[in-house]
């Protein structure tokens, strides 16, 4: 065959692979689609500025894109640029005026720059047009409470928390229930928690602060119930199943209260919770199990809980330890945090004196008398 004919064929097939080889046109609309998609991505995944560089892409290819605003100004928000963020949602709502989130989103921005009447007017127009947008009514919650406004502040708190995904519902709810403790209406703190307990709202927060009034009202089989619950969804923390033993101890219920501080022991070793057991067994007279939670107490002792200390101390005074327990309350009792606590002071002194040690006598009576930062108080 002539060379010539012969090369036709291969002329044919790398023309046909050239052809294979031109990369496909990708169409504007599923660019931009993509790359809001890949932006979303990024904002959720707290990749804010690559998540700006995706959105200012996609303007190249929908520049128009009713979302791009608001998706902008969530970036923005997040990362706390609210200048330019309330730039953004302004934007938004230049395209559509009716979207609830845009003006609660806005409200919240104003309410960050102090700007309360602004912020308020956002506000109202956002539940205007959606009743139970719970960031609005959280923000007008917050608002009401600036301005002393307590109830109104607790009803918009209260409201947040019904109209939130139940992830929320717990700490909108307890917003509510701060300010009622705070301004000491106990008894319709207790009320509010008791109704949102009975509605499913059974957080380990919402249980713990129903456990607190529990007892506060004297119902400690209830309370215990309570921080029992707790304990169970909180299993990271100590102190719930310690809150359990001791309202069985007060109740004479000594196996249980042993159960519920073993139970603390398996989350954290603390001096606090043998010192407790061991109190458990000094009231059965079991002196020698006492004595070994005590030296299992001093090897756990974290050195800077004050409650954990005092009980320790007041524990090895019980077994005639007192210079072991004056140690303890010297070196608790000379930390600067704790000079103008007039009880350390005062037990520290006390003791000080019933072991004849003056020279401490003096030094703590000093911090309690006003000469070394205390008030005037008289000291043993």
């Amino acid at each position: 065959m002539p060379s010539r004919l012969r090369a036709l064929p291969l002329i044919a097939l790398l023309a046909a692979a050239a052809a294979c080889d031109d990369t496909p046109k990708v169409d504007p609309k599923d660019r931009a689609e993509g790359l809001y998609i890949k932006g979303t991505s990024e904002y959720l995944q707290g990749n804010f500025d690559q998540a700006l560089l995706s959105f200012n892409e996609m303007k190249q290819y929908a520049p128009k894109d009713p979302r791009l605003p608001a998706a902008v100004g969530e970036v923005y928000l997040s990362m706390g640029k609210y200048t330019e963020a309330i730039a953004e949602f302004q934007a938004a709502l230049e395209i559509d005026p009716k979207r609830s989130t845009t003006w609660s989103r806005i409200g919240f921005i104003q309410v960050q720059l102090g700007k309360d009447e602004d912020a308020q007017s956002s506000l109202r127009k956002a539940l205007a047009l959606y009743p139970n947008d719970f960031n609005a009514l959280e923000q007008l919650g917050e608002l009401h409470l600036k301005r002393g406004e307590k109830d109104e502040a607790i009803r918009h708190f209260v409201l947040a928390s019904q109209t939130s995904p139940d992830t929320l519902k717990p700490p909108l709810l307890m917003r509510g229930v701060e300010v009622l403790l705070q301004d000491k209406r106990n008894a319709e703190a207790f009320a509010l928690l008791q109704k949102a307990a009975s509605q499913g709202v059974r957080a380990p927060e919402v249980l713990t602060a129903l456990g607190d009034e529990q007892v506060r009202a004297g119902k400690l089989d209830e309370a215990a119930g309570s921080y029992r619950e707790a304990a169970t969804k909180s299993p990271r923390d100590p102190a719930l199943w310690e809150l359990v033993g001791e309202i069985y101890a007060s109740q004479g219920k000594s196996a249980d209260a042993l159960s519920a501080f073993r139970e603390s022991l398996r989350v954290k070793d603390r001096a606090i919770v043998h010192v407790a057991i061991a109190r458990l067994h000094l009231a059965r007279e079991d002196r020698k199990a006492a004595e070994e939670e005590l030296e299992l107490a001093l090897g756990t002792v974290s050195g800077s809980d004050l409650r954990e200390l005092t009980e320790l101390s007041d524990l090895l005074v019980t077994f005639g330890r007192k210079p072991d327990a004056l140690r303890i309350l010297a070196a608790l009792s000379s930390e600067p945090e704790m000079a103008q606590d007039v009880d350390l002071q005062l037990r520290t002194a006390r003791l000080a004196r019933e072991l004849k040690d003056a020279e401490m006598v003096k030094t703590v009576c000093a911090r309690v008398t006003g000469k070394d930062g205390g008030g005037a108080v008289a000291c043993p």
